[in-house]
């Protein structure tokens, strides 16, 4: 899973951005086509602290409403799900996107020839 809107922070500056009130954000939207019916999660989008984590998910609202509600019998149920998940300004996952971007930064770290880092 990729994280957008991160642009050249580094793992310093998001922390503190974190402390300001920014979240990371996944956002549901569902598609349906007769009797199938697929939901599935966006990307993680970093919010920086002030902005709206309403107004991104919005798009993924927008999507559910024109394409969910046709497959039979989940369209509607997924679409209604994913409606009120994005309506609530998606689904936090700071905790679990601070992590990954720990660990990925760990990796760039060679461990086994300290002198090259």
């Amino acid at each position: 899973m990729q994280i957008k809107n991160l642009g050249n922070l580094s793992l310093d500056q998001i922390s503190h951005e974190l402390d300001q009130g920014g979240r990371f954000v996944l956002y549901h939207y569902c598609i349906s086509a007769l009797v199938i019916t697929f939901k599935r999660r966006s990307d993680i989008y970093y919010i920086p602290p002030g902005q709206s984590r309403y107004i991104k998910g919005f798009r993924f609202a927008a999507l559910s409403l024109l394409f969910g509600w046709w497959g039979l019998p989940w369209g509607p149920i997924y679409t209604v799900s994913t409606l009120a998940t994005n309506f609530q300004g998606g689904k936090d996952v700071t905790m679990e996107a601070m992590y990954l971007l720990r660990h990925r930064n760990d990796k760039m770290i060679n461990y086994d020839n300290p002198d090259t880092n």
